[in-house]
C-alpha cells in the first residue's frame, strides 16, 4: 500500500455546554483532521492535543507544525504493509504523541477499507458492543453537579466519573455518593493535588470510589508510588503514561492498578494495543478515555475499546453529550443500558460529514 496524499484541516466545534477540569475550562475546540490517501482508500484521523499546553505539552497549533514540517515527509510515497509500520517510520521524532497518532490512526482506518473490514476487527477485538460512561465536569454548586448526574445516569450511563480539585472535591464526591450509593463512582483530579495532601486524598476512601485518576504531577510516577501505597481505593494514571516504557515503570513500581488509555497520548493504535496487553499479562484492567473528539475519534475510540481487557466503562459517549451536531454520519448514540453497538461498516464504520465539516473548517492544507 502507497502512502498518496494527505489533508489536513482544522475545524473550530463549539460544545454544548462548558467542560471544566482542573486544569482549563473549554468552551471550543480547534480540532485537526487528517484524511490519509492509502493507495485507493481515504482513512480519517484526529488530533486529539488541545488548545493549549495544559493537559500535555502538545497543542493545535504545535501539531499542525510537526505534522507539516517533519511527519508528512517521512511519510510521504512510502509503501507500507500494514498501518502497523507507520510508528517506526516515524520513531525519528521524539515525542509529539498527539501528532503522530493524527497520522496513524488514519493509516489504520484506511487499511481497514482496503481490506473492506471493520477497523475493530483489524485491530483484533472481540466485543460487538461497549459499555459507555461519562466524564462530568466540575461546577459551580452541588445543584448543578446533581443536576448533571442525573440526566447522565437518566440516560443510562454505567459510570460516572466527577473532576475534581482542591476545594471542590470532599463535599461534591459525598453529596453524590450520597444520593447515588450505588452506582459506579470515580474521580479525576488531572494532577491537581501534592504529595502532602494524602491525608485529604485518604478521605476519598470513605466513597467506595472505582479509582482517583491522575492525583499527582503529570510526570511523577514515584510519587504515585507513595500514593497507591497508602490508599485503599485503586489510582489509576492518565497523563504519565506517554509511552509502552512508562506503563511498564508504572506497572513494576506499582504506581497504580488501573491505567487509562488514550491514543493520542500514547501514539496511535499501535502503542495503545501494546500497553493493552501490557496491563492484561499483568491482570491491569484498562479503559479508554475521552479528549472531548468529535465523531471521528470518538469512532477511533470505539474501535479500541472491544479490545478484551478494555474491561471498564470508558468515556465514549454519545455524540449529542457535547454537539449539536457531529461531523459523522450515523452521530454515536448510546443504548438505554449504557452501550455502544460497534459498528460493522468498513473502516472506523462511520461517514465523515463533508458538508458539515467544510462550513466547520478554518485552514486547510492539501499535501502530495
Amino acid at each position: 500500500m502507497q502512502i498518496r496524499s494527505l489533508t489536513l484541516r482544522e475545524i473550530h466545534l463549539k460544545l454544548l455546554t462548558p467542560f471544566e477540569t482542573s486544569m482549563d475550562r473549554v468552551t471550543e475546540r480547534r480540532i485537526l483532521l487528517a484524511e490519509l490517501n492509502l493507495d485507493s482508500a481515504f482513512g480519517w484521523g484526529e488530533c486529539t492535543a488541545g488548545e493549549n499546553p495544559f493537559y500535555s505539552p502538545e497543542d493545535t497549533q504545535t501539531c499542525w507544525h510537526i505534522i507539516t514540517t517533519y511527519l508528512w515527509p517521512m511519510l510521504k510515497g512510502k509503501s507500507i504493509d500494514s498501518a502497523s509500520d507507520i510508528w517506526p517510520l516515524l520513531e525519528q521524532v521524539r515525542g509529539h504523541t498527539m501528532a503522530k497518532a493524527t497520522l496513524e490512526t488514519a493509516a489504520w482506518d484506511a487499511e481497514a477499507k482496503v481490506k473492506n473490514l471493520p477497523l475493530w476487527k483489524l485491530l483484533g477485538g472481540t466485543r460487538e458492543e461497549i459499555p459507555c460512561g461519562v466524564s462530568i465536569g466540575i461546577k459551580e454548586t452541588v445543584e448543578e453537579l446533581t443536576a448533571a448526574v442525573k440526566k447522565e445516569l437518566d440516560s443510562g450511563y454505567q459510570r460516572i466519573k466527577l473532576k475534581i480539585k482542591p476545594g471542590k472535591d470532599l463535599v461534591p464526591v459525598q453529596h453524590i455518593r450520597n444520593l447515588y450509593p450505588r452506582i459506579k463512582l470515580s474521580v479525576d483530579a488531572n494532577s491537581a493535588y501534592r504529595a502532602d495532601d494524602l491525608h485529604l486524598l485518604q478521605q476519598l476512601d470513605a466513597f467506595y470510589l472505582m479509582m482517583i485518576e491522575q492525583p499527582l504531577g503529570w510526570d511523577d510516577l514515584f510519587g504515585h508510588v507513595a500514593i497507591q501505597k497508602n490508599l485503599q481505593t485503586p489510582v489509576c494514571l492518565d497523563e504519565c503514561i506517554h509511552t509502552y516504557e512508562q506503563a511498564e515503570a508504572a506497572i513494576s513500581l506499582g504506581a497504580c492498578k488501573i491505567i487509562n488509555v488514550k491514543l493520542g497520548r500514547v501514539g496511535g493504535h499501535l502503542q495503545a494495543k501494546r500497553i493493552h496487553d501490557l496491563c492484561a499479562k499483568n491482570s491491569l484492567p484498562v479503559w479508554c478515555g475521552g479528549m472531548l473528539e468529535s465523531g471521528v475519534g470518538r469512532a477511533h475510540n470505539i474501535a479500541m475499546s472491544t479490545q478484551s481487557n478494555f474491561s471498564l466503562p470508558g468515556d465514549v459517549s454519545a455524540s449529542a453529550r457535547y454537539w449539536h451536531q457531529d461531523i459523522i454520519t450515523p452521530e454515536v448514540t448510546v443504548s438505554p443500558e449504557g452501550t455502544i453497538t460497534v459498528p460493522t461498516a468498513p473502516g472506523i464504520g462511520f461517514l465523515p460529514n463533508l458538508k458539515r465539516i467544510d462550513t466547520l473548517t478554518t485552514r486547510k492544507l492539501h499535501l502530495t
